[in-house]
């Protein structure tokens, strides 16, 4: 009987707990679908009661009025490119900056990485002004260069490589140094290989940064032809209408490379969260 008894307080627990994450993932989940339905059916019928919860016969028209009024496919050019060059560079550069934090001893290396956390806690509207100033001064106004420069050395993307490249065994480093490896060779064949799941969390991170970023971009570029995707879709917000079948549309198609990307390098992300937690 009593096993049984504990056999049954296992099932039940189970299926309470399921239950949790089924109600768990339909609520996360939801946005998402309502967010597709919104994207095939016309502006007036996303606020219909009931609800209309099947998706409509819109999507093509949505997607041609959204092309005629902010030249999507151009639009998401112009984010790919930003992003996937910013995400690519900037990795590179705070994996070195990291590596070099954690692993070498030089001249005022405790400072300069104190100065770098301070740098976490400026608040990001501080720098608009002098970073619009620089970028005027040198001519790269409605660039590309003037969307991903800025960022490239990003304060939190550095202090993650550093805590997780401290958990690199300094032994592996001379060892790799008796061989006659030269620095560059050690980083990108000893330390970067070990190093794929802080790459991956910290290529998420920086990817979906730049990806969403609305308030550089709106400053820098004043071309509607360069604008990324959460600047175009803004302009979609009139004074007297709303067409709410685009905006959800361009929101659909906002999300998606973000959701494939994650999922590309789903497996690498939590690791490389928790890689931080490893003392030397």
């Amino acid at each position: 009987m009593t096993n049984n008894k504990n056999k049954t307080t296992t099932i039940l627990k189970k299926i309470g707990l399921y239950t949790l994450l089924g109600i768990g993932v339909f609520l996360s989940m939801f946005p998402f679908y309502w967010m597709f339905i919104g994207a095939t059916n016309p502006s007036g019928a996303i606020f219909s009661m009931p609800p209309n919860l099947v998706p409509g016969d819109h999507f093509f028209e949505n997607l041609r009025n959204l092309n005629e009024n902010v030249g999507i496919w151009r639009v998401i050019m112009n984010s790919l490119i930003i992003t996937l060059t910013f995400t690519v560079v900037s990795v590179m550069i705070c994996s070195a900056a990291g590596f070099a934090f954690a692993k070498y001893q030089f001249k005022g290396r405790d400072p300069i990485f104190f100065m770098l956390l301070l740098a976490i806690m400026i608040p990001y509207h501080v720098t608009l002004i002098p970073l619009f100033e620089l970028m005027a001064n040198v001519g790269w106004l409605n660039t590309y260069q003037a969307v991903i420069l800025p960022h490239l050395a990003y304060p939190f993307a550095i202090f993650l490589m550093r805590q997780n490249m401290r958990s690199i065994p300094n032994s592996l480093l001379e060892a790799a140094r008796v061989d006659g490896a030269g620095e560059m060779r050690i980083f990108f064949t000893v330390v970067l290989p070990t190093m794929r799941p802080a790459l991956a969390a910290v290529a998420i991170f920086l990817f979906m940064f730049q990806w969403n970023n609305f308030l550089w971009p709106l400053v820098v570029l004043g071309d509607s032809s360069m604008y990324t995707l959460p600047v175009a879709l803004s302009s979609l917000v009139g004074m007297s209408r709303i067409d709410y079948g685009q905006i959800m549309l361009g929101t659909t198609l906002s999300t998606l490379p973000i959701m494939v990307f994650f999922l590309l390098l789903q497996r690498q992300f939590i690791s490389g969260i928790l890689g931080g937690s490893v003392k030397e």
